[in-house]
């Protein structure tokens, strides 16, 4: 089976459409009539599918009138991909079918700073065992995330905070060359924020992300919003306090410095507050309709965290009269989200 060889628009809103229907499938006149295609051309796209192994009949179900009609379903195992989160300390990996549900997981520790050779033989080493679990030839493809700032469209790393010796690897080429299969970089937010867009997250939001660093990925419109550079999202890196400790990145007060310090001296609930503080300016300055927040620090102690970033916007809101933005935990991780960045393409789901 060749999902790549099948890819085009009409084939790509074909296979959403299977997928969103779930196990309980959708009938050829039903896809004709949402992807306003003619039902001959519906007919032999889902050929081509059936005939790929992609899709498959799920039963009968009854019409207004005439004999009931056949239902098609996405037959989710038929191809896979597999999306890394490449942190700063650790390296999580797992293996998804055609629905973005996890098959398959590894988890080993990772130093970025041992170089970039270690680094790649060690992310190469991961995925190529998940690949390896799978039927030949259904493998779309490795999606990797990790810390930003990057360039998305080549695949090339600028300076990681606190890693300046990976600015300009080419990290995309350096891993298709091991692997052998299309290889997709992009930052951890982006990507976790795709994956949650895929999933369901609906209008503009923001993923706030605080683990080894802070960022965020943002979604405006449904759609990734990652920049003329896809350097969108710098989020930790927005100074509030002009005499603050000094950050990585070389200024003083960022909120990831404050947030990091506040966690290390176990105060959860300042730590809070000021990404509160930086989650006000974002949704001041882009109006979205929603905070995730996300990440192994927030993990810990989310009920602390929501409830301390939400204290901070309800603030905000009630002085200025308007109704706060809602704050909530992000479902799903970052590694999914890399996963989609393979297997969204393929669902016409590049953005969200």
């Amino acid at each position: 089976m060749n999902l790549l060889a099948l890819r085009s628009h009409n084939t790509a809103l074909v296979l959403d459409l299977l997928r969103t229907a779930g196990p309980d499938g959708i009938s050829r006149l039903e896809l004709a009539e949402r992807t306003a295609l003619t039902p001959q051309a519906v007919s032999k796209i889902t050929a081509r599918l059936r005939d790929a192994g992609l899709a498959t009949e799920a039963g009968r179900r009854a019409s207004t009138g005439g004999k009931p009609r056949t239902v098609l379903r996405l037959v989710p195992e038929a191809g896979h991909a597999v999306g890394v989160h490449l942190d700063r300390d650790e390296l999580r990996a797992v293996r998804v079918d055609l629905t973005g549900a996890v098959v398959a997981e590894r988890r080993v520790p990772v130093d970025l700073g041992v170089g970039a050779d270690a680094v790649v033989r060690t992310v190469a080493r991961e995925a190529r065992g998940l690949m390896g679990d799978g039927p030949s030839g259904d493998g779309l493809g490795v999606g990797i995330a990790l810390p930003g700032p990057l360039d998305h469209t080549h695949g090339v790393l600028h300076r990681v905070t606190g890693f300046p010796e990976w600015d300009g690897f080419p990290l995309r080429d350096a891993l298709e060359r091991r692997l052998g299969v299309p290889v997709v970089v992009d930052k951890d937010t982006n990507a976790a924020a795709l994956g949650l867009a895929v999933a369901g997250e609906a209008g503009s939001f923001a993923y706030l992300h605080l683990g080894t660093g802070l960022g965020a990925g943002l979604v405006i419109g449904g759609t990734v919003h990652r920049g003329a550079r896809t350097g969108a999202g710098e989020f930790g890196h927005q100074v509030v306090q002009l005499d603050g400790p000094p950050c990585g990145c070389g200024d003083r007060g960022c909120v990831e410095a404050l947030c990091l310090d506040a966690v290390a001296r176990g105060d959860l609930a300042g730590a809070a507050r000021v990404l509160g503080v930086g989650a006000g300016n974002l949704v001041a300055l882009l109006d979205v309709d929603l905070v995730l927040l996300g990440g192994r620090t927030v993990a810990a102690a989310a009920e602390e965290f929501v409830r301390g970033v939400a204290a901070v916007l309800d603030d905000r809101a009630r002085r200025a009269g308007e109704e706060a933005v809602p704050v909530r935990v992000a479902r799903g991780g970052v590694a999914e989200g890399a996963a989609q960045l393979v297997l969204g393409p393929v669902f016409g789901r590049t953005d969200g």
